[in-house]
């Protein structure tokens, strides 16, 4: 039989995951349920007697106030809107279009060339803005109608942008791994170069697949019409890649050589960002008052989530919920390794309806403690469990890259064309973190070289 805490611990889960299907904003479900769940747990130790874990009186909403405190005061998360700044200033610098342009160009006469283009800038949006909705807006509107011009088909167009765009949610510098390093308290700079090899990887495994649906299918032809290489050309590109991978290497190098911290070089990274859209004459005060807007509304998203999540976890750690959880995986009879899949497959699975962010903010802190308990390396959990989350961006019904993607592709390409196109991508994703899984070293290797 449960006990009475446990019956709350399990009513509360259920409330929440109910109240996610009316669509209300998902601050509010957290921080309402949380509020809730203390009334009533509160009232039933003060006045029915329940034998329960939870604070004597009404303590809790003290505690409230406490941990909502120091989330605020935490100097690591101002990083947060630092990378938002940076992102968002560097999509209007006029870097990708040039990228974009030059990497058509010299790519685009090979079969698949186009799509491998994407992929390429992709991968350097993700190592200099991490901002995915701006990374997969941005991708579609450069390069849909281009390859739809040139006969790719419509599936492929579209899961090679929506994959393409959410690398930067893994590659550094990256809000996830920002916001995972603050909630188990480990080193953003561990996690940064723990998650870079995993990230490219997945890059390059998108690449194969490119090309090996460009050699043994006709969804990404050989285009006709476009110029012969010269060295112009080639000079051209590599002058168009040589400022993101100039701000790349401001922001991971100084980390990397011990010149700044993560929330430093955030501030780097946004300074660099804003002299790229000055060089290019992208800057006026129409942008960057755009920038700062888009940034204001994307910080204060992120922090309501964080203040409801952060009730939300009290409310439940108060009532037991972590041992309730722990003590439900660890009678799981697979083992060690069967227990991580176990909490592999429930993220994968919860990336069907909820954001990374809830994911994050939820589930990782409350598995975490098992995983610390059976003896696995916590920087190699936290990346497994961060790619396992780039799923969530492109699995139905919300993966928010699909919506993106739709929001600013052409009529013609339907929601079924893209949830078509991006089936594959996931299952790439998959594979990834079977390989990560597999092969703890492709996330340790860097840090124990660069920490030791």
């Amino acid at each position: 039989m449960f006990e009475t805490n446990e019956i709350l611990v399990i009513a509360m889960l259920v409330s929440f995951i109910a109240l996610l299907f009316t669509g209300f904003p998902i601050a509010w479900i957290l921080a309402g349920v949380g509020v809730l769940f203390s009334v009533i747990a509160v009232l039933g130790f003060e006045y029915l007697d329940w034998d329960t874990n939870f604070l004597t009186s009404w303590r809790i909403y003290g505690i409230f106030v406490q941990r909502i405190y120091a989330q605020m005061s935490n100097w690591i998360l101002v990083a947060l809107p630092m990378f938002i700044f940076m992102g968002l200033m560097l999509e209007r610098s006029g870097v990708t279009e040039k990228l974009m342009v030059n990497f058509v160009k010299l790519f685009g006469r090979f079969r698949g060339g186009l799509a491998l283009a994407v992929v390429l800038i992709g991968i350097l949006l993700a190592a200099s803005t991490g901002i995915v909705g701006a990374s997969v807006v941005l991708l579609a509107m450069l390069s849909m109608p281009i390859m739809l011009r040139h006969g790719y088909s419509k599936g492929l167009a579209s899961g090679v942008i929506c994959s393409a765009g959410t690398l930067g949610i893994l590659i550094p510098p990256s809000i996830m791994l920002i916001i995972m390093a603050d909630q188990l308290s480990m080193s953003v700079g561990n996690l940064f170069f723990g998650a870079l090899v995993p990230g490219l990887m997945l890059g390059v495994i998108y690449l194969v697949y490119i090309l090996l649906m460009a050699r043994f299918t006709s969804a990404a032809p050989r285009p006709t019409d476009l110029e012969p290489v010269t060295w112009e050309l080639v000079r051209d590109t590599l002058l168009a890649v040589l400022p993101p991978l100039l701000l790349i290497f401001a922001v991971l190098g100084s980390i990397f050589f011990g010149i700044a911290t993560p929330t430093e070089a955030s501030g780097l990274g946004a300074f660099g960002a804003t002299l790229l859209a000055i060089a290019n004459r992208r800057f006026t005060y129409a942008v960057l008052k755009e920038v700062v807007e888009k940034t204001t509304v994307t910080t204060a998203f992120i922090f309501g989530i964080f203040l409801g999540a952060t009730i939300f976890a009290v409310v439940l750690r108060q009532l037991g919920g972590d041992a309730f959880i722990a003590g439900a995986l660890q009678a799981i009879p697979f083992g060690p390794n069967g227990i991580v899949l176990t909490i592999l497959f429930i993220t994968f699975l919860s990336g069907f309806f909820l954001d990374w962010l809830e994911i994050s903010l939820i589930i990782l802190p409350l598995v975490y403690p098992v995983v610390q308990a059976l003896g696995f390396d916590l920087t190699w959990f936290v990346v497994l469990f961060a790619v396992t989350l780039q799923t969530s961006f492109l699995t139905p019904p919300v993966g928010f890259s699909l919506f993106y993607l739709k929001g600013v592709a052409p009529p013609e390409v339907g929601i079924t064309d893209i949830y078509k196109g991006v089936i594959p991508f996931v299952l790439c994703q998959v594979f990834a973190v079977f390989l990560v899984f597999e092969f703890p070293d492709l996330v340790l290797w860097l840090p124990r070289l660069m920490f030791g």
